[in-house]
């Protein structure tokens, strides 16, 4: 019996079809569809965005650069300003949130 191989054969060329779509605003990310508060959003995880700060609408708290979290807008047609970036855990809870989360003296309002 021979030894297995790993390696990938040479007559498989790397053609565009292989290689995932650039396509989309975050890159090659994941995108579906979710419904949330009798709409539906098109939801899209994306890596961190280096040098850029977000604030998170589930918890009010900002989402440091480099960190992966989740994008979310309405499937209406909606354009880039109503994006919102949403931690993942925060995502998952928007469900069992209420709305009306109140900032402390201290924090930004942005």
């Amino acid at each position: 019996m021979s030894p297995r191989r790993n390696r990938i054969s040479s007559s498989r060329s790397n053609s565009a079809a292989e290689v995932p779509s650039q396509s989309g605003p975050f890159g090659s990310s994941l995108r579906r569809t979710e419904s949330y508060a009798g709409e539906e959003w098109v939801v899209q995880t994306v890596p961190g965005t280096p040098g850029r700060y977000y604030r998170c609408p589930g918890c009010d708290q900002e989402i440091p650069p480099g960190i992966g979290h989740v994008v979310a807008w309405p499937g209406h047609g909606a354009g880039v300003d109503d994006r919102r970036h949403w931690h993942r855990a925060c995502w998952s809870a928007r469900e069992r949130r209420g709305a009306d989360i109140q900032r402390g003296r201290g924090a930004p309002r942005y």
